[in-house]
């Protein structure tokens, strides 16, 4: 074990330019959609940890206090919050990296430089960061990815939405300018998931998604699960939406909407958001 300050690493593998993944739990992801992209990854590829930072000094245990486990009175461990770099191989063989863990709570400049450095070190020549976001968007519809980044070449070289908006940062945007600053193409992939279901598990978004990533990243990720579970789904919001003629109102406004890419007006769709959200509730029981 080799430990250097703020990182200690389990194991420094050669690996052959592999791209890192960023999925930092803390800022948003609507429907937990980017964590069930990285969870997929990781469940399905044997991933193992090669470093990990240093929770005391990135993490405020009174925002994200340790678990405690105790058994008959007997505290046996304490799990602490942890930030891990662990590296692992697509479909295809080709190395890759991911970040995953809490968003650290302090010195957000300093985790992101350290983290750079070594990401870089191991060879990365990309960085693509997993986000979700709520959007009046149907789920009848294929999800849309945006995207962010510092580069205005690696902006044009993608195909997904460009925004225009100032909204308060993750340490995933940090990220983005620390590779960007040494020279490391970085973008930040958003995944739009439909208002009213943004709440509740969302398959068909976290397949979105890492189709985009491994469009970004050169990978080649097996998502037939995901899209399995997205059938399914739409089958049970479809069956929902039928049974309402004011829930069939609403989803010709935002296929109207998603089909003209032009902003009008969308109702009110708090009883819509209930009704799913007890709907897959129910389903889930």
């Amino acid at each position: 074990m080799n430990q250097s300050d703020g990182v200690t690493f389990l194991e420094q593998p050669i690996l052959d330019a592999p791209p890192l993944l960023v999925a930092l739990q803390g800022w948003i992801d609507a429907a937990g959609v980017a964590a069930s992209a990285a969870q997929s990854v990781e469940q399905s590829r044997s991933l193992r940890t090669i470093a990990t930072f240093d929770s005391d000094v990135f993490i405020d245990y009174r925002a994200r206090r340790p678990v405690m486990q105790l058994r008959e009175g007997i505290s046996e461990r304490l799990i602490w919050p942890q930030i891990e770099l662990k590296t692992g191989k697509d479909d295809g063989g080709r190395d890759f990296l991911l970040l995953t863990g809490f968003e650290p709570d302090n010195n957000w400049q300093r985790f992101s430089a350290l983290a750079a450095q070594v990401c870089i070190g191991l060879g990365a020549r990309i960085m693509v960061g997993l986000g979700a976001y709520p959007y009046a968007t149907p789920h009848t519809r294929a999800s849309r990815l945006s995207c962010t980044t510092p580069s205005e070449k690696v902006a044009k070289s993608v195909r997904y939405l460009r925004n225009s908006v100032d909204v308060p940062a993750g340490v995933e945007a940090v990220l983005e300018h620390s590779f960007h600053a040494l020279g490391v193409p970085a973008i930040g992939l958003w995944v739009q998931v439909p208002h009213y279901i943004s709440n509740s598990a969302y398959p068909a978004a976290a397949a979105a998604l890492l189709e985009g990533v491994a469009e970004t990243a050169g990978l080649s990720l097996d998502i037939s699960h995901l899209t399995s579970q997205a059938a399914a789904q739409r089958h049970r919001l479809d069956e929902l939406v039928e049974g309402n003629p004011e829930h069939q109102v609403m989803l010709r406004q935002l296929e109207e909407v998603w089909d003209a890419t032009i902003p009008v007006e969308i109702p009110d769709g708090d009883e819509l958001v209930a009704e799913v959200e007890q709907f897959l509730r129910d389903q889930d029981s």
